[in-house]
């Protein structure tokens, strides 16, 4: 069967609009996604009849909010073929991480220890290890790249030791599309013994998940990103880690008893849920792994794969024009600069011809100065971008050459 993209992009009606008087091309898809009718429906049919606080309600409206809640868990736990109580809702990918980094770095690590990133990572999957090092007394430890934008794997074999606590590591990169090698990853560093962490917010709306496959300890993504709400997220933990981590916060929910003498713990996964939780969220982001299930998946995959290809040829004829990151696996995600151009005016002139890209270090900083350059102009593609609108970048950057 052939895919059709123009009934796939049908259902997203905010593509369906003009830009500075051009018809939209919305290239920024590593930053967010756009939803599609079947999540705006669900999210207007909870706050119009649902809508109500979740857990212990006495009524109708409760049980409802309750029941859609805790279904999308089971949800979301199928998505990543995972368990229900090893699901915790989040705000999003770096809240997940934050919470990791602070209940299990913060109690295990110690001087002498070691966490292990590498250069590409997104600030999110930096600066909390970073944070964390610096209470602690433990090293960080950064995996240097090839001079495809690859990481090192003979460097991160030498880097990789006994004194490694944690590892943790993006899925794949928001800023260069590179898919980096996890499961053969996060074995070797299961086998040194490190508790293992990946950022998964660039790889779930590309391809399937499943993290007993990766036999990883933490999985994390952000609803956004895969066509969802924003303000929701999720962290997967492997249970018997969970179980020994303290809360993250406290409050409501989260607790099973409290006096002013002391408190203790609800059971996973609510002892890191404290507080109302985002309800709409976690039932919108349902709503679209549901949706994104009915889709091919196959063919969805092969037509990214096919604008990434056709953008690729194309950047490569484009004179004057530099890809950064030229891995031979990556996600829909072409990285680039114009010669003589700053990121910044070639993304404004873009957007004058309604074309939506993202400029900048992409909260990479530490990868731009190791490639020493100043940030990149990003084109992230998603299974509603047409080889037409592919075209249409190119054009417009011929015009953007012109300008500047």
């Amino acid at each position: 069967m052939t895919f059709d993209v123009a009934a796939l992009r049908a259902q997203f009606p905010i593509l369906d609009q003009q830009v500075n008087g051009k018809p939209l091309v919305y290239l920024d898809n590593g930053a967010t996604t756009q939803k599609p009718e079947a999540v705006l429906n669900v999210l207007e049919h909870y706050y119009r009849t649902v809508n109500s606080n979740v857990h212990r309600g006495a009524h109708h409206l409760s049980d409802l909010a309750t029941g859609q809640f805790e279904g999308a868990r089971e949800t979301v736990a199928r998505f990543l073929n995972a368990s229900r109580d090893e699901i915790l809702w989040t705000k999003g990918t770096t809240e997940s991480i934050n919470i990791v980094a602070h209940c299990i770095g913060r109690e295990r690590l110690q001087p002498g220890d070691e966490v292990l990133i590498s250069t590409s990572e997104h600030h999110a999957n930096i600066v909390p290890w970073q944070q964390v090092c610096l209470a602690t007394g433990a090293t960080l430890k950064v995996i240097p790249l090839r001079e495809d934008c690859s990481l090192d794997q003979d460097a991160f074999d030498q880097l990789l030791t006994e004194r490694t606590k944690i590892f943790a590591i993006g899925h794949a990169s928001n800023a260069l599309g590179t898919l980096n090698p996890v499961q053969e990853m996060v074995a070797k560093a299961r086998e040194a013994g490190a508790i293992t962490v990946i950022d998964g917010a660039q790889a779930v709306a590309h391809f399937p998940v499943d993290v007993q496959a990766l036999d990883v300890d933490f999985y994390a993504f952000s609803g956004h990103k895969l066509f969802g709400p924003t303000g929701i997220g999720v962290l997967y933990g492997r249970r018997e880690l969970l179980e020994a981590m303290p809360p993250y916060q406290t409050g409501g929910e989260m607790i099973e008893t409290v006096s002013f003498e002391k408190s203790t713990w609800n059971q996973l996964p609510y002892k890191f849920e404290a507080g109302t939780p985002n309800i709409a969220g976690a039932i919108g982001l349902a709503a679209a792994i549901d949706w994104f299930n009915q889709q091919d998946r196959e063919a969805l995959q092969a037509h990214e794969d096919s604008l990434l290809v056709h953008a690729t040829k194309q950047a490569e004829a484009f004179d004057g024009l530099k890809i950064i990151g030229t891995a031979a696996n990556k996600v829909s995600v072409l990285s680039f600069l114009l010669e003589g151009a700053h990121p910044a005016d070639v993304g404004m002139l873009l957007d004058k011809q309604g074309v939506a890209v993202r400029t900048g270090h992409h909260c990479t900083m530490p990868l731009m100065d190791t490639l020493c350059i100043p940030g990149t102009v990003r084109a992230s593609f998603s299974i509603y971008n047409t080889l037409d609108e592919v075209d249409r970048l190119f054009e417009a950057l011929e015009k953007v050459k012109t300008f500047l």
